[in-house]
């Protein structure tokens, strides 16, 4: 009889450690989910820190807050929204008492209509500032965090080249006039072959000293990597 009860007795005592192993896996991926909640949970959306706090409503940058938006509106003349802050966004009215909804007020235009003072632009310096006709580069903008507008707040746009190298058409025009027999103008603005073919050929006899006073004066010449005077 013992014998016979021995392979019944390890029976159960390998379903008890089983079933215990399977009690600990079940609890252990019920704390990977609750840290896994909490975790998601505290994570601060990374528009908050555009975002007062506590402050007015209605002043909230774009970011922080979603509007029902009419793209029907009539071009330039004042509409109002109904927007919602987002989450995690807190914000007051007039009375500073807390508030969800509220009303803003705008101007019907497209985020790409906006005058030029109202987004930024990434700059190139690889186009040609002097140049006939005048250039164009094609740049990203986005608009300013306070500004409201109509869809995208990023937008392509083409824009005339305008960027500095750090040369002065004053320091050009005086070295013009008072070196530029010896080409000293050319090399300033970094035209080598112009300045060593002016150096050497007296400035061309005089005129083409006078020639190069005309041109920079008038802004026709500018610096060899094409940027603008400053």
């Amino acid at each position: 009889m013992e014998a016979a009860a021995e392979p019944l007795r390890s029976v159960r005592r390998l379903s008890r450690v089983l079933l215990f192993l399977s009690q600990c896996y079940i609890l252990s991926g019920d704390e990977n989910k609750l840290l896994s909640h909490l975790t998601e949970s505290t994570e601060i959306p990374p528009y908050v820190m555009k975002c007062p706090s506590n402050g007015l409503c209605s002043r909230l940058p774009a970011d922080c807050i979603e509007c029902a938006t009419n793209f029907s509106c009539t071009y330039g003349k004042p509409v109002t929204f109904d927007c919602t802050v987002k989450p995690s966004v807190t914000c007051v009215d007039q009375d500073l008492h807390p508030q969800r909804n509220f009303i803003i007020n705008m101007t019907c235009r497209f985020c790409w209509q906006l005058p030029e003072t109202d987004y930024e632009c990434t700059n190139s310096t690889s186009c040609m500032t002097v140049a006939c006709p005048r250039q164009r580069y094609p740049a990203n903008c986005t608009v300013r965090d306070h500004v409201h507008c109509l869809g995208n707040r990023t937008f392509p746009k083409l824009l005339y080249c305008n960027w500095t190298g750090g040369y002065k058409w004053s320091t050009a025009l005086a070295l013009s006039i008072t070196l530029g027999g010896f080409g000293a103008d050319r090399f300033y603005l970094g035209q080598w072959r112009e300045g060593l073919g002016k150096l050497f050929s007296f400035g061309g006899l005089g005129i083409w000293t006078l020639i190069d006073v005309l041109l920079i004066g008038v802004g026709y010449v500018g610096p060899a990597d094409g940027s603008l005077y400053i």
